[in-house]
């Protein structure tokens, strides 16, 4: 099977689309063999966010601003101390994402993001250092995880498709290593599908997505979990931070 390597830097365009599970089981009927899944299958995805004290970064995001950024941590897999980790940079101007990420071990990975200090090197290295000292205060802020089948076309390997399912969010025990659980974002039949792009949508693709009335929604995990906190703190008189 042809594998899809990881990559440290990204340009691309995301369309996100809000989808049921019938919906998810007929597109890649429809698709057949022109997507071939990577090399690991269905995967947990656990990523720490990273904030500031007022959540700044997030409330930016959702302001849905031209130029706007978030930091995380994300692991393939409920990671120990050892496993590999991704410092993301995640960056989106002008509809176009771009991502920088550098990897280490989970424990260097959060010892980094808290002290600042690192045996890492590099231009990423120094973007991430850049990150830490544009924001006062970053620290976890919430962990998110969900179910994801990725898949990435045969004929051109930058074009990729994730299907997310079972996402979960949680502002406590802000640590990945203890399990990919919380509270749900989306209901057990819906799925979040994603189509990742350098340019255009090829013509074959998006003549699918319209068979199946399939259409762009904005969706952002860290997001919705910010969202669904800002209404549970409500109803137990408000917090000064948020």
């Amino acid at each position: 099977m042809a594998k899809a390597k990881f990559t440290y830097t990204f340009r691309r365009y995301e369309k996100k689309y809000y989808i049921t599970a019938e919906q998810a089981e007929a597109l890649f009927n429809k698709i057949g063999d022109r997507m071939t899944p990577d090399e690991y299958g269905e995967t947990v995805i656990c990523n720490l966010y990273y904030d500031t004290t007022d959540y700044l970064l997030i409330r930016r995001s959702l302001d849905k601003p031209l130029y706007k950024e978030k930091l995380r941590v994300r692991c393939y897999g409920v990671p120990d101390d050892s496993s590999t980790a991704f410092i993301e940079i995640k960056k989106k101007f002008a509809k176009v994402v771009y991502k920088r990420r550098l990897d280490t071990t989970y424990k260097k990975a959060t010892d980094y993001l808290k002290t600042g200090e690192t045996s890492l090197s590099g231009q990423i290295k120094n973007e991430l250092d850049w990150f830490l000292k544009s924001y006062d205060g970053l620290a976890p802020s919430t962990a998110v995880f969900y179910t994801r089948r990725a898949f990435f076309c045969r004929e051109n390997p930058e074009l990729r498709i994730t299907l997310d399912k079972d996402i979960v969010w949680r502002k406590t025990d802000l640590d990945l290593s203890y399990g990919a659980y919380g509270e749900r974002i989306i209901d057990e039949n819906h799925r979040l599908l994603e189509i990742k792009i350098p340019g255009v949508m090829p013509v074959w693709l998006a003549h699918i997505l319209s068979e199946l009335n399939i259409f762009p929604n904005s969706f952002s995990k860290y997001g919705r979990a910010f969202l669904s906190f800002v209404k549970e703190i409500s109803l137990f008189g408000g917090n000064k931070n948020v």
